[in-house]
């Protein structure tokens, strides 16, 4: 029926979205173009056909262009969308060294998931952005991609991230989609890439009646044409399907059905009942080789329609193939594969095959792979289709192909191992099977971010344990305590493993270690790892006199890492120091067990300043953890990393890190981890984007948000990382408030660790509020801190917090030199920001002092610092605080103030000081009794007239004119 043929009709009513599109591909790779379009309809909407065009006119255009299709019977086939679009690519240029390894299970499907080493999803999807890269530098590319409500999980996740992180350079994704049937996670990805600008959205509307009759009806009475189009209610296949029936005198116009309800595959009724009609008048060889053709999907080669039609020679199979090509039900595409004309049909055909005639053909196929030599992961999907009740060898092939879809497509292995446990006996002989199977399944969901149904399923798998099973039941427990920790529930995790481990018979040696590494980290999320220091030491000696090298490591490297959360530096260095002897000396393959003491270790050396020792044991546990798919440790180990480069002021490569770390948070889906990562990842962009940006200060309140009211130390940290961020966008009162929600007046809710800093801040805000005595007192709490603690960085923090109040005594050259002796103290462990940072504040208070010389080499050495390292905040504040050479300043008279304020009334000039020491909107509004939006009125002419795009940068230029005044 040509008729029907969608993809070779003329385009009706879409000229507004052409025009749309045809822009974005005539600008591809520019600043502010998209690098993805999402196209919304319903079914039948003309999704496929717009996407045809698109592609026709980027091929005129000179660019190069792959098309993939999900599809509904696949949905558990990993990649399949993106391998079906990757079949277009010259597969020299695949098989090239510009590819990489990594990429193949996207590249080459379920064959491509063995063999490769691939165990990091995220590494993969990396490798296929640099793919996607290199063809975009060979001219440019056009991926489209259809049907992506049908897509499978890996590839909605890879979706996730190319929109997360668009591909650099000339290279478009068209995406197409049924909104009704769209997972919740990819339209919540596409959604929040429309808000950041990476994402276009085209919803496609009814067609125009009097468009769609003049172009598609011409022949038609005017009535009968009409009814027709308010029967396919202006969606293009519907209405071209009534047409097609009216002319052939199926259908009169009277009869025509709307549209309203749909069948399990989301085709309308109306339309499907016009479809089925088309096989009416088919053979039943012919009808048997159509349903050979939907149920085998990408696996219809000609050899395989024979092999699944054994009932048909092969002569009449062709002539059958033949005949239906000539009616436009099948098409043979360009890699001699069989396919259905339209989605739809292969849907309403596969529905309405006979359920055994499917699962024959299914299971025809799956003894065809496997005489052939696939993989497990290649027949899973038929072998799955096939079953009709327990077969433990089809069993066996599940479970296989879970282990090898383990780590790239963990959503397809808990699938597949569902499947396996769903059919599988309730009778002893199989008890001990189904554990590990349940185990194994909950590790899936797990890594796959199904958080709260693995915490489920493990609550199943202990309660119905025995006694026999200590082994098993100890590992659910501990990954048990792990998910309650990643949901924010640390007391539930902690009290679950102290009632574990004092139970009796008592666990064994290697469970009494794995339980107690999972409560001292359960502990230092609630700060309280001072209450379980007991319960360490005893899992280091157990360790110890059981030869356990690893567990000893672990124990080490925890309790490191706990001692320097609390401050006990002394004690901390001594076990980092243990604990790094070991891992040092660990080598081989197979350290996998390595990655979580390699966390433990590299956050521990960070905390006790040693950031080159740091920085080399989190690589280390990347490339275990990549290697071995230990996903739930990258977050903590890129984090560390971008922490460690945050403090050495390498702030492109934190940033990259950060926010690696931040997609495999969003991934896992735990809360409280993506808190976590958003927290460095907001402390990076404040110090890395330029004065006035508020990317910080908007990534820092979703971290708050994330975490809502919980008030763990992850809590904790969001609220202090809020204020730092809110202060420098020129907030103190918020600022204030939200440490202290995090701390209390004293900071004791805080660990030890990170008071001096956050009481540096503190200081800040009372002095911006004018609560001198407020500030005198934190500045000396954290001088006690930082004296117990003996940390040149604590000790840089707390001389910071002593110079802010010299500073705002008036006395300039002590507050110099209190800051010179702050950035002197980050020196040993390399912390060159906050050298930086200390040397700016510095330098201006030299040159309040009139003490140029000495100001100019402290801020030379700043903006070095602050320049080379992407610091872009501090090269502002360098470029306001820049000290004016001796020679140039005359001796007689002050300087003048700017000229841009000179332009501000006096009431803008009153504003304009008031934001300078701190003030909020609201607290000018009440000090000087107007109203808020009256301030704001005023504010948004001062930034007019002094061209700053900020409260802080206008803060600085206040700063900057009473410095000079002062001078």
């Amino acid at each position: 029926m040509p008729g029907l043929d969608e993809t070779a009709t003329t385009l009706v009513g879409r000229a507004e979205e052409l025009e749309r599109l045809g822009s974005v591909l005539s600008r591809l790779g520019q600043d502010g173009v998209p690098a993805v379009v999402d196209v919304v309809g319903d079914a039948g909407m003309g999704k496929s056909r717009l996407l045809s065009e698109v592609c026709a006119r980027a091929r005129r255009l000179g660019l190069a262009v792959v098309r993939g299709r999900a599809t509904e019977y696949e949905r558990h086939t990993p990649f399949q969308t993106f391998t079906d679009a990757f079949a277009d690519v010259d597969r020299a240029f695949l098989d090239s060294h510009a590819v990489p390894d990594a990429a193949a299970p996207a590249l080459r499907g379920a064959d491509g998931a063995q063999g490769t080493g691939s165990r990091d999803r995220f590494g993969l999807y990396r490798a296929v952005a640099e793919v996607l890269t290199g063809l975009g530098e060979r001219g440019g590319l056009v991926m489209a991609l259809d049907d992506l409500h049908w897509a499978d999980p890996a590839s909605l996740e890879l979706l996730d991230h190319l929109v997360r992180h668009p591909v650099s350079g000339r290279v478009l994704l068209v995406v197409a989609r049924r909104q009704r049937q769209t997972p919740h996670s990819l339209a919540a990805a596409l959604t929040r890439g429309c808000d950041t600008g990476a994402v276009l959205p085209m919803v496609l509307r009814p067609l125009p009646e009097q468009e769609s009759i003049v172009a598609l009806a011409p022949d038609l009475p005017a009535a009968d044409a009409k009814q027709i189009y308010e029967s396919s209610e202006g969606n293009p296949l519907y209405l071209r399907s009534l047409l097609h029936a009216y002319r052939r005198g199926a259908l009169s116009p009277g009869a025509t059905a709307r549209a309203h309800d749909g069948i399990a595959s989301g085709v309308p009724s109306g339309l499907a009942s016009l479809l089925l009609d088309e096989l009416s008048a088919l053979t039943e060889a012919q009808r048997c080789a159509v349903e050979a053709v939907a149920v085998l999907g990408d696996h219809a080669t000609p050899a395989m329609l024979s092999l699944t039609t054994p009932h048909i020679t092969v002569d009449e199979l062709d002539d059958c193939l033949d005949a239906l090509a000539r009616r436009d039900l099948l098409r043979m595409g360009s890699d001699g594969r069989w396919t259905l004309r339209h989605p739809l049909l292969r849907a309403l055909v596969y529905e309405n095959a006979a359920a055994a005639r499917r699962a024959a053909i299914h299971r025809g196929a799956a003894d065809a792979l496997a005489r052939a030599g696939a993989s497990a992961a290649e027949r899973a999907h038929h072998v799955e289709r096939s079953l009709a009740g327990w077969d433990p060898a089809a069993a066996a092939v599940l479970a296989e192909a879970a282990a090898q879809f383990a780590h790239t497509a963990p959503a397809t292995a808990a699938h597949l191992l569902d499947v396996v446990l769903r059919l599988m006996p309730l009778i002893p002989v199989y008890a001990q099977h189904r554990g590990e199977l349940t185990l194994a399944r909950a590790r899936a969901l797990a890594v796959g971010g199904s958080l709260r149904e693995s915490r489920d399923l493990l609550y199943t798998l202990i309660s119905g344990s025995g006694q026999h099973d200590t082994s098993l039941r100890g590992d659910a427990i501990a990954l048990c305590a792990a998910l309650e920790r990643h949901l924010g529930h640390s007391p539930e995790a902690i009290a679950m493993l102290q009632r574990e481990l004092a139970r009796s018979p008592r666990p064994g040696p290697r469970q009494v270690v794995s339980l107690g590494l999972a409560l001292g980290m359960a502990a230092l999320n609630t700060v309280s790892y001072a209450d379980v220091r007991h319960d360490m030491e005893r899992t280091l000696a157990v360790a110890r006199s059981h030869g356990d090298l690893m567990g000893e490591l672990g124990a080490l490297a925890l309790g490191a890492l706990g001692e320097a959360y609390e401050g006990e530096t002394t004690a901390a260095r001594v076990f980092a120091d243990a604990a790094a002897g070991i891992a040092d000396c660990l080598t081989g393959p197979n350290l996998t067990e390595l990655g979580e003491a390699l966390v433990w270790l590299a956050w521990a050396e960070a905390l006790l300043e040693r950031y080159a020792d740091a920085e080399r044991h989190a690589d280390r546990g990347l490339d275990i953890a990549r290697r071995g798919g230990q996903v739930h440790v990258l977050p903590h180990l890129l984090s560390s990393k971008a922490f460690v480069h945050l403090n050495t002021c390498r702030l492109s490569s934190a940033l990259e890190s950060a926010e690696e770390a931040e997609s495999v948070a969003r991934a896992i889906g735990s809360s409280d981890l993506l808190a976590f990562t958003l927290c460095f990842k907001a402390l990076i962009l404040l110090v890395h984007c330029p004065l006035g940006d508020t990317r910080a200060l908007e990534t820092a309140e979703e971290a708050v948000a994330t975490v809502g009211r919980s008030s763990h130390w992850w809590a904790s940290l969001a609220r202090c990382v809020l204020g730092h961020t809110a202060l420098v966008n020129g907030d103190p009162h918020r600022a204030q408030e939200s440490i202290l929600k995090a701390g209390g007046p004293e900071l004791l809710r805080l660990q030890p660790s990170i008071r001096p800093g956050q009481l540096d801040t503190l200081v800040s805000t009372a002095l911006a509020t004018g609560d001198s005595e407020q500030a005198a007192r934190w500045a000396a709490l954290a001088v006690e801190e930082a004296d117990r603690m003996g940390l040149g960085g604590q000790h840089g923090a707390a001389l910071r917090a002593e110079a802010a109040l010299a500073q705002y005594h008036g006395d300039n050259r002590a507050a110099a030199d209190l800051f010179e002796r702050a950035g002197q103290t980050y020196v040993p462990s390399g912390a060159t920001l906050w050298e930086a940072y200390s040397l700016l504040l510095a330098a201006a208070q030299a040159q309040a002092a009139g003490d140029g010389p000495r100001a100019l080499v402290m801020w030379e050495r700043a903006r070095r610092i602050a320049d080379e390292g992407g610091a872009r905040l501090l090269s502002d504040l360098a470029a306001l605080v820049r000290p004016q050479p001796e020679k140039l300043r005359p001796t007689s008279t002050p300087t003048p103030t700017p000229t841009e304020l000179d332009q501000l009334t006096a009431r803008e000039r009153e504003i304009a000081e008031l934001v300078a020491e701190g003030l909020s909107n609201q607290a000018i509004a009440t000090k000087l009794y107007l109203s808020r939006r009256t301030v704001e009125t005023h504010l948004s002419a001062i930034y007019r007239k002094t061209s700053v795009p900020s409260r802080s940068a206008l803060a600085g230029l206040m700063t900057r004119a009473a410095l000079d005044r002062r001078v």
